[in-house]
């Protein structure tokens, strides 16, 4: 089933350098159920979270779709770079990271009580909780 899935799918490319890219989106009702079938989302949870859009492909909504390009990656090209990491304001690291804003960071005991979310470390395979991993930028190599 899946190895038979097409897309109405599309790319910029500029000199072999794709900028920007889109699709058509489903707007069938019955394809979009497929899909959440595909997902393991039962009939009623599709219903639950996504009833609003189920409701409109009932009533016909028309073939509609959208383009959008990268203009870092459009940037360099005009730019005569290989990299469009010249081109990107705040730009992460191989990590992940963003060093100019220090980003991800620790999360204070009062922001965890704010979201009402509460940690709770593993436990190891004696039965006691395993040591809590720090996510403190202290921590971070």
């Amino acid at each position: 089933l899946l190895a038979e899935i097409r897309a109405n799918a599309y790319d910029m490319v500029i000199n072999g350098v794709e900028v920007g890219g889109g699709s058509i989106r489903i707007h069938n009702r019955d394809l979009q159920m497929k899909v959440f079938s595909v997902l393991g989302m039962s009939e009623e949870e599709a219903k639950d979270k996504f009833g609003f859009l189920l409701s409109a492909f009932e009533h016909g909504a028309p073939p509609h779709g959208g383009l959008a390009f990268g203009l870092d990656r459009l940037c360099t090209i005009l730019g005569g770079k290989t990299s469009i990491r010249d081109y990107i304001a705040f730009p992460k690291n191989n990590q992940g990271r963003d060093t100019m804003m220090d980003t991800p960071s620790g999360i204070t005991p009062e922001q965890l009580a704010e979201l009402h979310i509460e940690t709770v470390a593993p436990k190891s395979k004696g039965g006691e909780k395993a040591g809590e991993a720090s996510f403190s930028p202290a921590a971070r190599t």
